[in-house]
């Protein structure tokens, strides 16, 4: 009981870290791109495959805390 416990709030904890991450990196990109220049050209899409990346990642580690 307290080991699956443990595990949920470590999934629940990371999901939280990567959710985070998913939110710096599209202010990241979304800033960017409202100014142009050579940073939106060069990390444009980059950033935004970042984030859905992490979005992904993101939603797996809740679906996985909430079977826990």
């Amino acid at each position: 009981m307290i080991q699956e416990s443990l595990n949920m709030n470590a999934l629940f904890i990371l999901a939280l870290i990567s959710a985070f991450a998913t939110l710096a990196v599209m202010f990241t990109g979304a800033i960017g791109m409202a100014k142009g220049g050579d940073f939106n050209k060069k990390y444009g899409n980059k950033l935004m495959q970042a984030r859905v990346g992490l979005q992904a990642l993101t939603l797996v580690l809740l679906v996985l805390a909430a079977a826990a």
